[in-house]
């Protein structure tokens, strides 16, 4: 069963909307990042000062996406890239409700189960393959960082095959895949690989075959 190819929009009215970019290769991994604030508070009679939590960091998400026009002989920027780089951008329709400046869009990043609501952080482009005729670029790696706006827990999750809201969902293991793993994606919390192994009743939890089917409970 192929996994379905992800997906890159601007975000606004609480959902994806068009332009739709999906990408010709999907990624081969995904990388998360969280970071909080702990300030040492001064002890000079102790050698390890105690740290005092002082807030949460913005999750953000690195990703390399493949977007390619070669078949139809498009300019893949005008087809992907200029998006890319216009979402990057200040949008004046954008209003900061205390400055009353501009900012740029937020954006929704999508793969099977995997949502990700943020703004664009960093943006680098390769043009990789160019037409011989005319030298007009067709095919595009780009490296991208979100930050992430909105925790995924302010949102239900939904089937991404029909956008319905799901009791329960699936999840088709691949290559590499651990139940920690798992578990990160679809909770943010990779402790939580019990409940998965429970809900399919996994004994071999180090052992996960390639195109197995998993259900994966709500918590």
């Amino acid at each position: 069963m192929a996994m379905e190819k992800a997906k890159l929009s601007k975000f606004a009215n609480n959902k994806g909307v068009a332009p739709i970019l999906t990408v010709l290769f999907n990624p081969k991994d995904l990388s998360f990042s969280k970071q909080n604030t702990w300030n040492a508070k001064k002890t000079p009679k102790q050698d390890t000062p105690e740290l005092e939590f002082s807030g949460g960091g913005t999750a953000s998400l690195k990703l390399q996406l493949f977007f390619d026009t070669f078949i139809e002989k498009a300019d893949v920027r005008k087809k992907y890239l200029n998006h890319l780089v216009e979402w990057t951008r200040v949008d004046p329709k954008l209003k900061d409700s205390t400055t009353k400046k501009g900012r740029p869009p937020e954006v929704r990043f999508q793969w099977g189960h995997i949502i990700f609501d943020g703004v664009i952080q960093s943006l680098n482009q390769r043009l990789t393959l160019f037409l011989p005729e005319n030298g007009v670029p067709v095919r595009a790696v780009v490296d991208l960082t979100l930050s992430e706006t909105r925790d995924d827990k302010d949102f239900k999750k939904q089937n991404p095959t029909s956008g319905a809201l799901a009791a329960n969902r699936v999840w088709i293991v691949r290559d590499g895949d651990t139940l920690p793993w798992i578990a990160y994606c679809e909770y943010r919390d990779a402790t939580e690989w019990r409940v998965v192994a429970d809900a399919n009743n996994l004994h071999e939890v180090r052992r996960l075959v390639p195109g197995t089917t998993l259900l994966i409970p709500n918590v």
